[in-house]
């Protein structure tokens, strides 16, 4: 059985992890692949004093199950955080706190997924649930583009009484789940967490009950729902979009 812990695969989940500035022990190239993404790689690497060794594939294969692109990195595994460390980021930033709350997403791919959104679009911080759900691996690194090196991810023991403590820090906290009011007829634009319900169950009841509000996405197809890292998205970029308003900041950033 091949140990993916601390395992980094693919070519822009090592690159973000080498400017993360996270511990690697060692990177692994094949023997091939010299150019473009790889020649910045083993060029930060050396900055870095990392020991670059090349390799052919049948050795690569033999490290990770993924699709490693020609490269694999040996790191500690990921460093989780606590709710305590998101807030001060977002006090140092000078922002009303953007947190994603994820209750019992189990599929690595939409964690992955929503981490990477969640980077991207200058959410503050991720929690996730110790139990029932997925938890950081070497594939979510790879789903994520190496966001989750650049993310703060905080792991709570229980949802509910995390949401309590945000609440008493001044957030609103919101559910996204179905029967809600309409996301963008709300006002997103203060210190919120958005809470992102598991596939096929939605937000857990007792999660629900423990939130402010609930909202919703309209449906004006024929399937019933979407799947939770489009879901979470869609909301994420209307915080964005709210606060960008508000704010008059609508050129400070990278656009697609």
């Amino acid at each position: 059985m091949i140990k993916e812990e601390g395992i980094i695969a693919g070519r822009n989940p090592v690159l973000e992890a080498l400017k993360s500035g996270i511990e690697i022990n060692k990177i692994i190239i094949s023997d091939n692949e010299k150019q473009g993404i790889m020649k910045e790689i083993i060029g930060r690497a050396r900055e870095k004093g990392i020991p670059v060794e090349m390799a052919n594939k049948k050795k690569l294969d033999s490290i990770t199950e993924l699709n490693h692109q020609g490269v694999v990195a040996m790191s500690s595994p990921v460093k989780y955080m606590n709710i305590d460390d998101i807030f001060d980021y977002a006090n140092k930033r000078g922002e009303d706190p953007l947190l994603v709350v994820l209750d019992g997403i189990q599929d690595p791919a939409n964690l992955g997924s929503i981490i990477r959104t969640s980077e991207v679009l200058g959410a503050h911080g991720v929690i996730i649930p110790m139990h029932r759900s997925a938890g950081i691996t070497a594939a979510v690194s790879r789903i994520s583009a190496g966001a989750v090196y650049h993310q703060r991810i905080a792991r709570v023991a229980n949802i509910s009484q995390a949401i309590k403590e945000m609440k008493e820090r001044g957030l609103w906290v919101a559910a996204c789940d179905m029967n809600g009011e309409i996301y963008y007829g709300k006002d997103l634009t203060g210190p919120i967490a958005l809470v992102i319900g598991g596939e096929g169950k939605g937000v857990s009841r007792l999660v629900r009950e423990n939130c402010d509000y609930v909202i919703s996405i309209p449906m004006y197809g024929k399937i019933g729902s979407l799947n939770a890292n489009v879901a979470a998205a869609i909301v994420m970029s209307e915080v964005v979009r709210q606060r960008c308003m508000k704010n008059g900041r609508i050129s400070d950033s990278r656009r697609l």
